[in-house]
């Protein structure tokens, strides 16, 4: 008992936090921000702990349904850590009315327990209702925003429907892999799949599947929602959007892939195709945005086609350059958050424009902003350079170099508007009427550990990396 407990320690403990903060909820009496908060700062570091004592546990629940290994434990750490960087940004909570602040507090967490029971499920209903727990938790935190108007109510309707629709599509394709193998079991299918892979009910169903997993991921054609969302809600919602869910989508796409067994040429030709869309078409409009999280939301478009060509790989290399760059991603995108949170008045949305001076009125925040912009272009010394990388190299030992080079070019089209923030940061003039933006102690401490993070990922990989193709050989 004790053992299966264990096993499933971070998924308990986050119920338990979750549990703690609909009690906060139902209190009487006058919200009290500051102690919500502080409630969740203390629960969520907490929450991170216990995933890093659960890292290297490992057995399977709920009638082989359910399985806890490196893989999945890495990722349930990611997704403790995105949570609890999140929950330190929203001690100023200003897009979100007070009275509001315990259910965002609660429904983030009940979002992240349904992104650790994805990334253990290896049976398709389980999965499904893992992805349906973190899904609906989002759909009801985005209209929470305070002054959003029309466009978070459109945002919110948006994202809502188009993500019904997509769980349709992917409910439809798992019926369709249990019509050829006749299980549920993820590691039945990896069995049969193989022999039924050039079947047409197997494409079928597996495209159908991951349909509903490349639109969590904001992978070409299913991104539309991405732009409107980023722009719709609240900064410090879209900045867990932006790291956490996009890291569990990575892992579950990981582990549905290998099912195939690469053995199938039409469905290694589907995931090229939609990766080099993806980069491409990311890229391009993201050059013409002027609202940051929009252009961050096209850049997400971006780095998903980059995500994919670790993925297309099937192999240990590009899994584990998969696993590592998840990690990485999530720390760029979180360092970009940060500055949003602390430039932006009232938790309105920021310009690139609105940096104008930023390395005057905030030196910290623009060297934040410079690593963060930097690294998701992929410049070194950060880890963004070193998870492209590590990805380019996969992609060219299984002989895919013409890939590799595209993706250069896109990212070579990348630093543009990615230079332009850096521009608008450093070598603009600040506003006639631009103020110092104060930085609190603890807002620079977290700057420096975020810094250092970016370098450390970017000069030292070997920790991470060698975690990361032990946790890809688990997979595989």
């Amino acid at each position: 008992m004790l053992s299966q407990v264990r096993l499933f320690l971070p998924e308990l403990y986050f119920l338990f936090m979750g549990l703690v903060l609909f009690a906060v909820s139902v209190g009487r009496g006058a919200p009290n921000p500051r102690r919500t908060y502080h409630t969740a700062f203390v629960l969520s570091a907490i929450g991170l702990i216990v995933s890093l004592g659960s890292l290297f546990v490992e057995g399977e629940l709920f009638f082989q349904a359910y399985r806890v290994d490196l893989f999945s434990q890495i990722f349930k750490v990611f997704l403790s850590l995105g949570m609890f960087l999140v929950v330190t940004i929203c001690s100023r909570l200003d897009g979100v009315e007070e009275r509001y602040h315990p259910e965002f507090f609660l429904f983030l967490t009940t979002c992240t327990i349904g992104m650790m029971l994805l990334v253990s499920s290896v049976e398709l209903i389980t999965l499904f209702v893992a992805l349906e727990l973190s899904s609906y938790s989002l759909y009801i935190l985005l209209p929470l925003r305070r002054g959003g108007g029309e466009r978070s109510a459109e945002a919110g309707v948006k994202y809502f429907f188009m993500g019904a629709v997509a769980s349709a599509v992917m409910l439809f394709g798992m019926s369709y892999l249990y019509g050829v193998c006749h299980t549920t079991h993820l590691v039945d299918i990896f069995k049969r799949l193989p022999d039924a892979v050039f079947m047409p009910g197997a494409i079928i169903g597996l495209v159908l599947t991951l349909a509903g997993l490349f639109f969590k991921l904001a992978v070409v054609p299913f991104q539309s929602w991405a732009p409107d969302v980023y722009e719709g809600g609240s900064n410090q919602l879209v900045a867990y959007i932006a790291s956490a869910s996009k890291v569990a989508a990575m892992a579950i796409l990981i582990r549905l892939t290998a099912l195939t067994g690469a053995n199938s040429a039409y469905f290694m030709n589907l995931l090229i195709i939609l990766s080099l869309i993806g980069m491409t078409f990311g890229n391009l409009v993201a050059i013409k945005q002027r609202d940051f999280k929009r252009m961050l939301a096209y850049s997400s478009i971006a780095h998903a086609g980059y995500v994919l060509m670790g993925i297309l790989t099937m192999s240990d290399a590009g899994y584990s350059s998969v696993i590592y760059y998840g990690l990485v991603y999530l720390v760029l995108n979180f360092a970009c958050f940060l500055v949003i949170v602390l430039v932006s008045e009232k938790g309105d949305n920021v310009s690139i424009d609105q940096f104008a001076g930023l390395y005057k009125r905030a030196p910290l925040l623009a060297a934040t902003l410079l690593l963060g912009v930097f690294g998701l272009a992929g410049l070194p010394p950060t880890g963004g350079f070193t998870g492209k990388f590590l990805i380019f190299i996969a992609v060219i030992q299984k002989g895919y170099l013409w890939l590799a080079i595209v993706a250069m070019i896109n990212v070579t089209i990348s630093l543009y508007y990615y230079i332009g923030v850096v521009k608008a940061a450093y070598l603009l003039p600040p506003a006639p009427d631009s103020v110092d933006i104060p930085v609190s102690t603890p807002m620079r401490f977290l700057n420096y550990l975020i810094i250092a993070m970016i370098i450390w990922l970017g000069v030292y990989p070997e920790i991470v990396y060698d975690l990361a193709s032990l946790a890809a050989k688990a997979v595989l």
